[in-house]
């Protein structure tokens, strides 16, 4: 080496046509590659509970959790070369235009709807929600083996006595439905006009009219119905139980900011108070 031969170190270097920033240049201890892949193992842990989730969600959800403060940018990259995006289909298809329905606080426009999902031990069973559209809470279920009007009516009046604990009366209240023959039978218009509930039927093949609601079922199908393999009835009862209460506080909703509902409605009632 030149320096032990009596040069000094900028004397070496410049003879050599070498930089001083390249003699000083230290390995970082983490590369880019290290720190892509300890990323990719806690996006493989969340895509095994949730198959379904985009890489905003993943990012918005990691973020949350604090272990990354990343980019959404490099969340998708990570998963496209690992191939964990998730493909959409986009289908167009004819719909009948109906005005949309937006709330302004929340409380004041929920949707109610039914799903069904089959079970090993007592066939199909129903599941019906009710959903503040504003803050996409969950406040009233009900799963049952049938699906009357009574079932509808249980799920109204558990959302009603979760959301409305001092009366639902002169609240100004809207309910969003399709047109089905539980939210129009006879009992529902009835108990609904006794509460002051105004009703609100979506157009004819308009699923955009209940928009919200559906979502939520499709976001309930994707993490409890279609990952579960042959569920039994009360174990399908219990996970949807967790699953409302994960809803409700932790999961990240795109149309919240990716928020949870929780979350929105306590800065909701902040808000409120300030005024």
């Amino acid at each position: 080496m030149l320096v032990n031969k009596g040069f000094s170190i900028s004397e070496a270097l410049k003879y050599l046509k070498i930089s001083r920033s390249t003699y000083y240049y230290k390995p970082r201890k983490y590369t880019r590659r290290t720190k892509d892949e300890k990323i990719l193992k806690e996006i493989e842990e969340l895509k095994r509970k949730h198959p379904y989730w985009g890489y905003r969600r993943i990012c918005a959800m990691l973020k949350k959790k604090g272990s990354n403060i990343i980019n959404h940018k490099r969340v998708y990259r990570i998963m496209k070369e690992n191939g964990l995006l998730i493909k959409v289909k986009h289908k167009k298809a004819c719909r009948t235009i109906q005005k949309k329905i937006k709330p302004n606080r929340h409380r004041e426009v929920l949707g109610i709807d039914m799903t069904k999902i089959f079970t090993r031990d007592a066939g199909w069973v129903y599941y019906v929600a009710v959903i503040d559209w504003y803050t996409r809470e969950i406040l009233g279920s009900e799963i049952s083996l049938r699906c009357r009007t009574e079932e509808w009516l249980k799920a109204l009046n558990k959302a009603l006595n979760n959301g409305y604990p001092k009366g639902v009366r002169g609240k100004e209240v809207k309910l969003v439905s399709d047109n089905g023959s539980q939210p129009t039978s006879r009992k529902f218009l009835e108990e609904c006009n006794v509460l002051g509930i105004k009703q609100i039927f979506t157009s004819y093949n308009n699923p955009k009219g209940n928009a919200n609601t559906e979502r939520y079922f499709r976001t309930y199908k994707e993490e409890v119905a279609w990952v579960m393999d042959n569920p039994g009835y009360e174990e399908l009862i219990e996970k949807t139980k967790m699953f409302e209460r994960f809803y409700k506080e932790e999961y990240p909703h795109s149309a919240l900011g990716y928020k949870s509902p929780k979350e929105v409605f306590e800065e909701t009632l902040s808000l409120h108070k300030i005024a």
